[in-house]
């Protein structure tokens, strides 16, 4: 046998299903980190989203944590932002997540996790909210920085709406206008940078409000997308980068927000959430969410992944396709996956600090 599976077998913390697991060991090893990131092999299956949801549970319970920034899209995790603090009657989520893959996030896991933080919410006299991270949302977040300015400063509707207007001809796809910037037919960037300042000057003349932070974030979005897109032609910055750097600006404009004590956990994929900087993928000049955590806030910052060997994967067979219930395929040889999966034992923690 291998010698380092029979180490494994030795240190690893087994339990028979996400119901019953012992997390004590896990939420002891957390210990007073302000950020904990939670990955995800797949965006299909039950057994990580369940797991995901009852970590997090306990964290908002028992460490504090208001914040749970998920890669979803903000515009759409807004509606259930919402909810969660009282704000609304609804949740709404059969009506957002219109975007591929729709299941990621518009499933039976998911509702459960939003009822039972606005409930939450409601006894503990708490305001934990959620929040949306990636940078897709560009013409959504148009519609809401735009909606912002018509209830609370309508003389700046119509600049916005000229300044937006240079990216309006590419709403059915977006990618196109990375095309067109590329070939020098049109360059949107001045417009909407000119856009977000104009906010951040409210903000500081002003003050700052929920409305207010929602409005901004929007429009940085806006920002970020207009980059992303050009990155998709362009040579000189990966639009991955642009993306992940996106989330992270996020995540800190979030525990800003919310001030010293807050406290975040976040639900992405592990290729977001794991430290680029010890993958292939820093050689390629990629860097992600996890290694811009790493970086920032160093022990502060505790890091959860998921994994498999093999079962069952909520997927589509191409892009925009059906969900479709598939095989997963077995870990490949030397991986770590595999190495896990000689272990023996069907479901286990394995701590790395």
């Amino acid at each position: 046998k291998d010698p380092l599976v029979l180490h494994l077998r030795e240190v690893v913390q087994p339990f028979v299903d996400v119901e019953d697991a012992n997390l004590e060991p896990l939420l002891d090893r957390i210990g007073d980190a302000r950020v904990v990131l939670i990955g995800e092999a797949t965006h299909g299956t039950s057994e990580f989203y369940r797991m995901r949801a009852r970590i997090t549970e306990l964290l908002i319970q028992r460490k504090g944590f208001n914040i749970v920034a998920i890669e979803g899209d903000w515009p759409d995790v807004a509606t259930l932002n919402a909810y969660v603090q009282g704000k609304t009657e609804t949740s709404g989520i059969h009506d957002v997540f219109q975007r591929f893959p729709t299941w990621m996030w518009r499933n039976v896991v998911m509702n459960d996790f939003i009822e039972w933080l606005r409930a939450y919410n409601m006894e503990s006299k708490q305001n934990a909210g959620i929040y949306g991270l990636d940078v897709y949302s560009m013409y959504e977040s148009i519609g809401s920085v735009l909606e912002y300015l018509e209830n609370n400063h309508p003389d700046l509707v119509e600049i916005a709406r000229k300044r937006y207007g240079c990216l309006m001809p590419y709403a059915e796809e977006p990618q196109e206008y990375g095309l067109a910037a590329m070939t020098g037919f049109k360059d949107c960037e001045e417009p909407v940078v000119k856009m977000l300042s104009d906010l951040l000057r409210l903000r500081l003349e002003r003050g700052s409000s929920d409305e207010l932070m929602d409005a901004i974030q929007n429009a940085r979005l806006v920002t970020d997308a207009e980059k992303y897109y050009k990155a998709m032609y362009g040579r000189d910055e990966s639009s991955w980068n642009v993306r992940d750097t996106h989330m992270f600006e996020t995540l800190q404009n979030l525990l800003a927000f919310r001030g010293a004590s807050a406290k975040a956990v976040v639900w992405a994929h592990n290729s977001h959430l794991g430290n680029a900087a010890a993958t292939s993928a820093s050689v390629r000049g990629e860097l992600n969410i996890g290694q811009l955590c790493k970086q920032e806030w160093g022990a502060n910052c505790y890091s959860i992944g998921f994994g498999t060997d093999h079962g069952t994967v909520s997927a589509a067979s191409k892009w925009g396709g059906a969900m479709q219930i598939k095989t997963v395929r077995p870990s490949l040889p030397d991986s770590y996956e595999q190495l896990c999966h000689q272990v023996g034992i069907h479901n286990f923690f394995l701590p790395l600090r």
